[in-house]
């Protein structure tokens, strides 16, 4: 009885004296200034390329993600490659093959891109040398070590100057024996079960760098007591009942260091809104276009979970007379349609996949309806309406249908906005401003915003238009999607920032909240 009280208590003596403290392990910090909690991507940014592929690696630094975790597996002659599944894709003979049962060249000749989606064709896979090359002062990356061999492991770190930017985990006695062969400290994580396993143990066998818990045990006493060791603390909140924002907020005010998720944009998204008073909208391009296909329902449901202000479609109308959400207006780009859009009815336009061409994930995914469009936005977001091809008659019905006369904003001509004004005074207008000399014509009709040409910004053309009563959206498509540009336009006082890249404009609106903070002080 006595030992197993002591034992209940050393854990908080232990954190009182300070013998026991070890020194904490020096990360590279991919971005500066660094968070309190880094997100880690678990096989990289898969919804956007293959899981644990160099381009999804690449992807995470796109969007400001500390880290990635990656899978290493070892061939059968003995070199160290990158890949999530043991069991590859059947190759053109139908036959599956694990990692292990291939050599290098014949892992050469495995395509993993075809099997995610035909634009990522002739994607294989990618060597652990390949891909720490690839995220160096980029990205940080978790090695979950499936199969390795440790003295080939520990070269491929030092030989690539890798050594503050990679995270082991895996079986402890291998993990031990790459640490005995490493030149200088390696990091490593031990995972531990509160109640079955003993920390001190833990901490005397496998002397971790970090100590990986479930997102249900990690509580701030133990992650109090696991800082107090000069441990971090990283939270695994992977699962379909645990990676949500609830969650993110337990694991986050209970100390977590790091946060390892299957939603590293939705979580970078929700960590930026909850650290920085947000000055400036954010409107995303046809949806979430970035992280599921453009105008789909998964595309607007991703730009919900980001928090956006408004939710950018384009919506056009088909053979007989039905209203579909498509940018072109050629079924071609994205669909396994071909053909114009009005040269379809809307059953035809109902069976075809709009999902295929972006991502697995997402095949046999439908065109959705304007309806169904509408009414997946939600109760928060702004509908931001392009009228590619609708009545003006039509559309004003599915905004007071769908009551969103006080969240929404038509984008299309001046000739087609003087028509809705002419329905509805209360239409909310956004006709294109192309440049600065065609403000006081455009003011005449009173409209909410301007959707005004990137190239014509100034902070003379802002105060101009909100001296109108007139709010200022911007595209920063293309040439001006830089966290420079969006921190110039913020600075000018825009209003809504249209991207493609949601979380390089929270990036800006970061690094702009810091500087006042620092101003202020």
């Amino acid at each position: 009885m006595f030992f197993r009280l002591l034992a209940g208590l050393l854990p908080v003596v232990i954190t009182l004296s300070p013998v026991w403290a070890q020194t904490q392990f020096k990360f590279y910090e991919p971005v500066r200034p660094p968070h309190d909690v880094q997100v880690i991507a678990n096989g990289g940014m898969g919804m956007l390329a293959p899981e644990c592929s160099v381009e999804a690696i690449r992807e995470c630094s796109g969007d400001f993600i500390e880290w990635a975790a990656i899978d290493v597996r070892l061939t059968k002659d003995g070199h160290h490659v990158v890949i999530r599944n043991e069991q590859l894709p059947a190759g053109k003979d139908g036959a599956t093959h694990a990692a292990l049962d291939l050599t290098l060249d014949e892992l050469r000749h495995v395509d993993l891109g075809i099997a995610f989606a035909p634009r990522f064709s002739g994607v294989h896979p990618a060597t652990l040398s390949e891909v720490l090359a690839a995220a160096k002062d980029r990205v940080n990356l978790v090695l979950n070590c499936r199969q390795v061999a440790p003295e080939i492991l520990v070269n491929e770190i030092h030989e690539a100057g890798m050594e503050q930017q990679v995270l082991l985990s895996g079986d402890p006695a291998v993990l031990a024996e790459t640490r005995s062969l490493a030149t200088t400290p390696l990091a490593t994580i031990a995972r531990w079960t509160p109640g079955v396993e003993s920390l001190e143990v833990l901490r005397s066998t496998q002397k971790p760098t970090v100590v990986e818990l479930a997102a249900r045990d990690c509580g701030p006493a133990k992650c109090r007591i696991l800082h107090g060791f000069g441990i971090k603390v990283l939270a695994n909140v992977v699962g379909v009942d645990t990676d949500d924002t609830a969650t993110w907020d337990h694991v986050w005010a209970n100390g977590a260091d790091f946060v390892l998720t299957d939603r590293p944009a939705e979580f970078q998204a929700y960590r930026t809104r909850r650290g920085a008073e947000v000055s400036v909208q954010i409107a995303l391009h046809r949806g979430a276009n970035r992280y599921a296909p453009e105008n789909t329902l998964p595309a607007i449901t991703s730009a919900v979970a980001l928090g956006a202000d408004y939710i950018e479609i384009d919506i056009r109308t088909t053979q007989d007379g039905a209203f579909v959400l498509m940018h072109d207006s050629s079924l071609n780009r994205t669909t396994s349609g071909t053909g114009k859009v009005n040269e379809h009815t809307a059953a035809a336009i109902a069976a075809l996949d709009a999902g295929s061409w972006f991502g697995a994930p997402f095949k046999d995914l439908r065109v959705p309806t304007l309806d169904q469009g509408l009414a997946a936005i939600g109760d928060t977001a702004h509908a931001y309406l392009d009228a590619k091809d609708i009545a003006p008659e039509a559309l004003l019905a599915a905004i007071h249908r769908h009551d969103l006369i006080d969240r929404h904003v038509v984008y299309q001509s001046v000739d087609y906005c003087q028509r809705l004004k002419a329905l509805d005074p209360d239409v909310r207008l956004l006709p294109p401003l192309r440049t600065a000399a065609e403000l006081d014509a455009v003011a005449e009709l009173a409209p909410y915003g301007v959707d005004a040409k990137w190239s014509i910004l100034s902070q003379e053309l802002i105060d101009r238009c909100h001296a109108k009563g007139i709010k200022v959206f911007s595209d920063a498509l293309g040439d001006h999607e830089s966290v420079e540009d969006y921190r110039q336009a913020i600075g000018w006082g825009i209003d809504v920032i249209q991207t493609d890249y949601p979380l390089r404009v929270l990036r800006a609106i970061e690094l702009e909240a810091n500087n006042e903070r620092a101003g202020s002080k």
